[in-house]
């Protein structure tokens, strides 16, 4: 497990030099607020509890955090402890439409950013890359800009990411192509559920995002994370934006079946209207009683055939008259 564990940790230090390193012993992983550099220290998977659990007893950190990576479920959350802050959070893979989701767990002081992922990969290369090119401020800021830059990573990947899917959502669901089929309906459902779990995911982040906002740490710079409020607000107006927009679909689509089915039920009631008349006729002289004395006449057949035609005539144009058809 240790070996394992070793194999899936790094750490990059930087300050005005950047050196990345991988651990051959777990007595060697430090986490200390005196040390000049600032530390991100990244691990992936969550299983290593033991191995988190000797890390935080040998760099003498509040024991509470050991409780927190035994528990197996966590909802978002911001926990103060002593010098360090505790954030855990579900962050969605958007690397494909099925928008799975990992946990993320941050654990962060003045000095140095732990950060354990779920799952292997990131999208937070772009972050490795201004560091190891000295690109921006981030040699010069501390970990309270490590972890915004990498909540902003998260919050840009969303955003990216729905208007990537909302770009195809209207080339498919557009106004035009609105049809009352199971398909389109599907479509549209399937895409109300992507902005469901969309909605969910950045009101979660919003959350940590405002919790970490009220942090009042040394060290700590709230400012940054006043922007990605912001930002993470304007992408749920969005996301509500365009909920309301297939909500609206999915009411014209019963509007078009309604009408359809009014339609259909309109021609049918002229046909009855038409036909009854007629149908009564047929019947009375249908009937097989020996005294009617239309029967006997010689014309008589002819002359029901051309009162069943004037009736015909006389419907049709009345329907007409009051522009039914």
């Amino acid at each position: 497990m240790e070996a394992e564990f070793l194999k899936q940790t790094s750490l990059i230090s930087y300050s005005k030099k950047v050196e990345r390193s991988c651990y051959t012993s777990i007595e060697d992983i430090l986490l200390s607020n005196t040390n000049p550099t600032t530390e991100w220290l990244n691990t992936y998977g969550i299983n290593f509890r033991e191995c988190f659990k000797t890390i935080v007893l040998q760099n003498d950190i509040d024991d509470f955090l050991i409780k927190l990576f035994m528990d197996e479920e966590h909802n978002n959350k911001v926990i103060f402890l002593n010098d360090l802050v505790f954030v855990s959070t579900r962050v969605l893979l958007t690397n494909s439409r099925s928008l799975d989701a990992e946990q993320m767990y941050f654990i962060f002081s003045s000095g140095f950013l732990w950060s354990i992922q779920e799952k292997h990969g990131d999208y937070f290369n772009w972050i490795r890359e201004r560091i190891n090119n000295n690109k921006g401020i981030v040699r010069k800021k501390r970990a309270d800009y490590l972890l915004f830059l990498i909540l902003e990573s998260i919050v840009d990947n969303y955003e990216q990411t729905y208007l990537n899917n909302a770009q195809l959502s209207a080339q498919s669901l557009d106004a035009e192509s609105i049809k009352p089929t199971p398909e389109f309906t599907h479509q549209v459902e399937k895409r109300k559920q992507e902005l469901f779990n969309f909605k969910k995911a950045t009101i979660s982040l919003r959350d940590t995002i405002i919790k970490l906002e009220k942090t009042k740490m040394n060290g700590f710079d709230v400012k940054y994370f006043s922007e990605l409020k912001e930002q993470s607000n304007n992408l749920i107006t969005s996301i509500d934006f365009e909920l309301q927009e297939l909500e609206s679909k999915i009411n014209l689509i019963f509007s078009i079946q309604g009408h359809r089915l009014n339609e259909v039920m309109k021609t049918l009631t002229i046909l009855s209207v038409i036909f009854i008349p007629l149908t009564f006729l047929a019947g009375i002289y249908g009937m097989n009683f020996e005294n009617i004395p239309e029967l006997k006449y010689k014309y008589g057949y002819f002359i029901l055939l051309g009162i069943m035609v004037v009736i015909t005539f006389l419907a049709v144009w009345y329907f007409k008259r009051k522009k039914w058809f």
